[in-house]
């Protein structure tokens, strides 16, 4: 019993920042392992935007990791408070959504989530279903839990406050109404973002302001740094590994990381256990395991759990037809033109290129090729055929000249 709850302990600690009581955890652990008592761990995502990247799955990483010591999963759509909008982070306040945008991004986060949790062990909650009833009297009865002073300590209302940058009186209810969502769920743990240690204190807070007989436990996990190592992941970066990024992008989007970030995916979002994880590294450090191995290994893994088993495998046999072989992919999209189109041109249409100018200098650089053969004039026109186009070492398209 003891080693069972000292492993599972061990496994919800990997990878974390910071726990706020974590005797309490270990008391959860407890109850479950002898008694069979399941526990709620409670997480909420604002629909704001309905594409996931692998930095956005951290957190579910760890909610899978709970499912599997008793854990049952409060998975809250903050339908209401996106309506709000939590400033976290931000240096100015955020744009309200409509309800339609937060309710075709909620679908598609419950379409996306339900490959990594386990839907049996799963809750999803809209927090409007008890927030549109609070009513002008409960809000305030709510607001009454906490001082402006003790507001302003958060680092982002503190800044914006000290610049002078306005700060919406309806700002200050966000961490109030996310805290009142784990009184309503009577939730045992919350986990979120470094980010969001102000909101997911609140929650401790309030459970003991309307005497909930408990105050949650606060689990932490970092951000995930994207491909270049240095920047947290970010669409905007464009160091990213998207969830619907197809299976051959994504595999070899994983094989660009370093071996040194390798460990760190490995930790945060890998399913294999800390000692398969130890394993894998003591095999690359006595040499019996090259690291490309065990790169391939994640990067099969995690395009399995987006894709299907069987999918990193077939990918990881594509990326190798492709860069060890050099041979061209067996899949090609399919682009048609007329016949007489200038070379430049159809690498623009056909996305390989962002302008014809960038297509002239690649062309110049030596890095076009059509049918594995360099193209050596920019002012090239394509006659009748098909062709396949090439840009660089792993970018392919087949080009239908029509007559």
């Amino acid at each position: 019993m003891e080693e069972q709850i000292k492993t599972a302990l061990a496994e919800i600690q990997r990878g974390s920042f910071e726990i706020i009581d974590e005797e309490a955890i270990t008391k959860l652990l407890k109850n479950y392992f002898e008694n069979g008592t399941s526990f709620y761990v409670k997480a909420g995502f604002d629909p704001t935007a309905p594409d996931l990247h692998l930095g956005h799955t951290v957190l579910l990483q760890k909610l899978a990791t709970f499912q599997k010591f008793g854990g049952i999963v409060q998975f809250l759509i903050g339908d209401f408070t996106a309506s709000i909008g939590d400033p976290t982070g931000k240096s100015e306040t955020r744009k309200v959504l409509s309800n339609e945008q937060v309710l075709t991004n909620a679908q598609s986060y419950k379409e996306q989530v339900f490959k990594i949790l386990d839907e049996s062990k799963t809750q999803v909650v809209f927090n409007s279903h008890w927030l549109n009833d609070l009513g002008a009297g409960g809000l305030i009865a709510l607001a009454s839990n906490l001082t402006v002073a003790r507001m302003l300590e958060r680092d982002d209302f503190a800044k914006r406050y000290a610049a002078n940058t306005p700060i919406a009186v309806s700002e200050f209810t966000y961490p109030l109404l996310q805290g009142y969502d784990s009184v309503h769920l009577k939730s045992d743990v919350e986990i979120g973002g470094t980010d969001q240690k102000f909101n997911l204190l609140m929650g401790r807070t309030l459970q003991k302001a309307y005497n909930c007989n408990k105050q949650q436990a606060v689990l932490m996990m970092p951000i995930l740094e994207g491909l270049d190592g240095v920047q947290k992941m970010s669409k905007s970066l464009g160091n990213y590994i998207g969830v619907t990024d197809e299976p051959n992008d994504m595999f070899g989007k994983v094989l660009s990381i370093s071996d040194e970030l390798m460990w760190r995916y490995y930790e945060l979002l890998s399913s294999k256990s800390l000692k398969e994880i130890e394993a894998l590294k003591t095999g690359v450090e006595d040499g019996s395991l090259h690291p490309k191995t065990v790169k391939d290994a994640l990067a099969m893994e995690i395009v399995d759990r987006y894709h299907g088993q069987g999918a990193g495998e077939k990918a990881c046999e594509e990326f190798k037809k492709v860069f060890a072989q050099k041979d061209i992919p067996t899949e090609l999209k399919e682009v048609e033109v007329e016949s007489g189109s200038w070379i430049c041109q159809v690498l623009v249409d056909t996305a390989l290129e962002p302008s014809t100018s960038q297509a002239r200098r690649d062309i110049k650089a030596g890095a076009v090729k059509i049918n594995q053969e360099k193209v050596v004039d920019d002012k090239l026109n394509l006659e009748t055929g098909e062709f396949i186009l090439q840009k660089g070492k792993k970018n392919f398209v087949k080009v239908i000249v029509k007559g």
